[in-house]
């Protein structure tokens, strides 16, 4: 090892910080895997802005909750660093420039999707989509289903939702029960697995290493875990309060809250209850206009959840909020938005300090891997009905 990679780096200013994290905004592609591994790369290996050991303990946490598990490890890593203030300007610019492009893409696609050279573009790239959505059954599954009974929750999963047609909710609920059982019978078939599977190479010491003190903002306290909790709820009435006045907004703010919680294992597990929801039940898109949103979210930077921007513009152009299809496309998309990440940053902000705190102690993994195993199976579901 060279001598300059014997010392840390020097600490990292909040503008430092802020240019990466835009950047990443940008050319996050690849899905988490992706972005995860891109991270890694540039914060582990070429910065030394965190230690190895550190990073994956913070991933870890971020795979065990509901949620895209990027955009939290990028929050976790930005609270880590500058505290809330870092963490928050993580996540936005995270997501930031993939709402801008789909909402843009949404008004193309309303404008012109008729049009033949429009048609084209997109009947050419549902093929991929489908094959993406087997890819991603292949990857969840390889890495979960390390025995015969998680392989037998993934395929009760699938013959529940494909065959009996049971919400999504009921079936991660089923999972958890199942797991929760099966972790005191069984503690052997229901040990949790691993993150990405990120390299375990020194790479010489980081800013935050694998001895550095917690920083006084991320120590735990019950008073300041109880204070941010309140105001996130605060924060969550105040824009339910802002948008009472309009239905489809409500109902937007509503069911994108309960979607994020239910965001466990990866965007495609959610997306058979998006599906039911915007399409089946409250009628903001078609089936086949769904597809369209998807494929686009395969080939823009951010979280696979950003479909819910492609949800939220056309649902809100559908149900006329403002009258206005540009205005109303454009509120629809930023309550989809706002309320499908803001658990994101309620995790980390408010669970960060007890996760630094019991590093390498997390315990109540057995729901999580049987959530997990049935993930798999509403993966597969996924690919039938496209």
């Amino acid at each position: 090892m060279d001598t300059a990679r014997q010392t840390p780096p020097a600490p990292v200013s909040l503008g430092e910080a802020f240019k990466y994290w835009l950047k990443l905004g940008f050319i996050s592609f690849g899905g988490p895997a992706g972005q995860i591994s891109m991270m890694h790369q540039e914060l582990v290996e070429k910065r030394r802005w965190i230690s190895e050991h550190r990073y994956l303990h913070a991933l870890n946490y971020c795979m065990l909750l509901p949620g895209p598990e990027a955009i939290q490890l990028a929050i976790y890593i930005a609270w880590l660093m500058h505290g809330i203030l870092g963490g928050v300007i993580a996540g936005v610019l995270f997501f930031l420039p993939a709402f801008f492009l789909l909402s843009l893409l949404a008004g193309i696609y309303l404008a012109w999707g008729d049009v033949p050279l429009v048609q084209g573009i997109f009947y050419g790239i549902k093929p991929a989509v489908v094959a993406v959505v087997l890819f991603a059954a292949w990857r969840i599954g390889s890495r979960a289903l390390k025995n015969e009974v998680l392989w037998g929750m993934a395929t009760l999963a699938f013959i529940g939702i494909f065959v009996f047609d049971i919400g999504f909710p009921w079936i991660v609920l089923a999972a958890a029960i199942l797991g929760a059982i099966g972790g005191k019978l069984m503690p052997d078939k229901f040990k949790g697995g691993g993150g990405h599977g990120a390299s375990s190479k020194e790479y010489g010491p980081a800013i935050i290493d694998d001895d550095t003190p917690t920083p006084a903002h991320a120590k735990f306290s019950w008073a300041r875990l109880a204070i941010k909790l309140v105001v996130f709820v605060l924060i969550w009435l105040a824009v339910m309060f802002a948008i009472r006045g309009d239905q489809a907004l409500s109902d937007m703010g509503m069911f994108f809250t309960k979607a994020a919680f239910l965001t466990i294992g990866g965007a495609y597990a959610v997306l058979p209850y998006v599906y039911q929801g915007g399409v089946e039940h409250f009628g903001w898109l078609t089936g086949p206009q769904m597809m369209d949103g998807l494929a686009l979210g395969e080939t823009t930077p951010g979280p696979l959840i950003m479909v819910v921007t492609w949800v939220g513009y056309l649902g809100g152009v559908a149900k006329e909020v403002f009258g206005n299809s540009i205005a109303a496309g454009l509120a629809g998309a930023a309550v989809a938005t706002f309320f499908t990440f803001l658990p994101s940053f309620l995790f980390i902000l408010v669970g960060g300090p007890l996760v630094e705190a019991t590093r390498n102690e997390l315990k109540f993994t057995a729901p999580l891997t049987g959530i997990t195993a049935a993930v798999v199976g509403v993966v597969m579901n996924l690919a039938v009905f496209f």
